[in-house]
């Protein structure tokens, strides 16, 4: 018995999983369901990447992350993307101040901890683009300024996939910037009863005030250090460059995944393995993130389109298909 080793982390993460208990349990005062939307967002404030949230309208997309901007105790702010939207809107504008005979920024909504967008493809091309600089550098260039974000900083995204008139569709660039697509669903049968139950007893109380802050921005900036330190081996890492290879060469697929994808896959894979407790990454920790990184950065060819395929089952099959390391 002597030589067999007992199991310790070297990173402790019991505070870290503490707060991602508390703010689940904060969110299911409101939110009933939608475990994997939850897991996900907190995956994603762990990795430090922004996520879009793809769902019909109805399904709280737009109340869990707000109340989640609640429990972090972040400032929060919501843009409404509409197709008159200008760039300036979301970033700010230089302003001539008649006192000191100069212009000086006003800051638009864009500078807050984390940023909920309302229906991202209603905005045209050129309000898009105005994200790019700030959801991949966390900055904007104004006037020949540069600006930084306040950490913490993400950018969580909504939007309606059956609406089609009046909205755009959004560039891959942007996409790509994105960590995760986050699929929402109907609830089922026993979950949209509690939903009605839980309507029917809160009466008057806003669903804000049933949710307190349980994380400080500055805790959660150490837990997002103590995330990068968790422990890959070199065969995990060989594991996702496979994974991520797959999408160039697969002859169902028209464009790949970008290195950054590939990035996308460590860090959130890590973040994953902290929430359950555990210091280095396995393979059911890359496996878990993938199709939610991976299903939007994808573009499947035209034939395969029209056979009704999708993105996520060529995932699940070059999944299958690859070793995985023991």
């Amino acid at each position: 018995m002597e030589n067999q080793m007992e199991f310790s982390n070297r990173i402790d993460l019991q505070e870290l999983q503490q707060a991602v208990q508390n703010i689940k349990s904060e969110l299911r005062k409101v939110i009933i369901g939608q475990e994997e939307m939850i897991d996900l967002l907190l995956i994603s404030i762990l990795a430090n990447g922004h996520s879009l949230i793809e769902g019909v309208p109805g399904v709280a997309k737009t109340v869990t992350a707000k109340i989640l901007a609640k429990t972090i105790q972040v400032d929060f702010s919501r843009i409404q993307f509409t197709p008159d939207l200008m760039p300036s809107d979301i970033l700010g504008t230089s302003i001539f101040n008649i006192k000191t005979q100069d212009f000086e920024f006003k800051k638009g909504p864009v500078f807050s901890n984390i940023v909920l967008i309302d229906e991202i493809n209603r905005a045209p091309a050129k309000t898009q683009a105005a994200l790019f600089e700030v959801m991949a550098e966390r900055q904007i260039t104004m006037d020949g300024t540069v600006y930084p974000m306040q950490p913490p900083f993400l950018v969580f995204a909504t939007q309606n996939p059956i609406e089609q008139e009046g909205t755009y569709r959004l560039p891959e660039a942007q996409l790509d910037r994105f960590l995760f697509k986050i699929e929402v669903s109907y609830p089922n049968l026993n979950e949209e009863i509690a939903i009605l139950e839980h309507k029917h007893q809160q009466k008057q109380q806003s669903e804000e005030n049933l949710v307190q802050g349980v994380l400080k921005s500055e805790k959660l900036i150490q837990f997002q250090t103590i995330t990068k330190e968790i422990v890959v081996q070199d065969s995990i890492i060989k594991y996702i460059a496979s994974i991520v290879n797959q999408t160039r060469t697969n002859g169902n697929l028209y464009l790949g995944a970008s290195p950054r994808a590939s990035i996308a896959i460590l860090n959130a894979s890590k973040a994953w393995a902290a929430m359950c407790g555990r210091d280095f990454v396995t393979p059911e920790d890359i496996q878990k993130v993938c199709v939610p990184i991976l299903q939007h950065r994808l573009i499947l060819t035209p034939e395969r389109e029209m056979e009704g395929f999708t993105t996520k089952k060529v995932i699940h099959q070059f999944l299958e298909s690859i070793e995985i390391p023991r």
